[in-house]
């Protein structure tokens, strides 16, 4: 089935290409909206994915707009949403560059 989630820490287009790489094997194919605020990711997932999508997304630093996170990690989840971010700008440098 076809879903839509709000994602919190998403800026730019490095943090969508992280998204879109490092859970490609897992969830497959995932379209981010940077149009909207807060951001939105659309895939084809089962129901019973839910949890997974949510902690691979908490790991990457870009926890759902629905997580209710303390004070801890939202700000580790903000450092971690830095980091993601960096390595998709190197990435997408490393694409445009071949």
């Amino acid at each position: 089935m076809r879903q839509t989630f709000q994602v919190e820490n998403v800026k730019c287009n490095g943090c969508a290409t992280t998204l879109k790489n490092k859970l490609l094997s897992e969830f497959g194919n995932i379209e981010v909206n940077l149009e909207v605020e807060p951001r939105e990711i659309t895939l084809e997932m089962q129901e019973d994915k839910l949890e997974d999508l949510q902690t691979a997304l908490r790991n990457l630093g870009y926890p759902l707009s629905t997580d209710e996170l303390g004070m801890v990690d939202n700000t580790t989840a903000k450092f971690k949403s830095f980091v993601s971010c960096a390595v998709g700008k190197i990435d997408n440098n490393s694409l445009l560059q071949k």
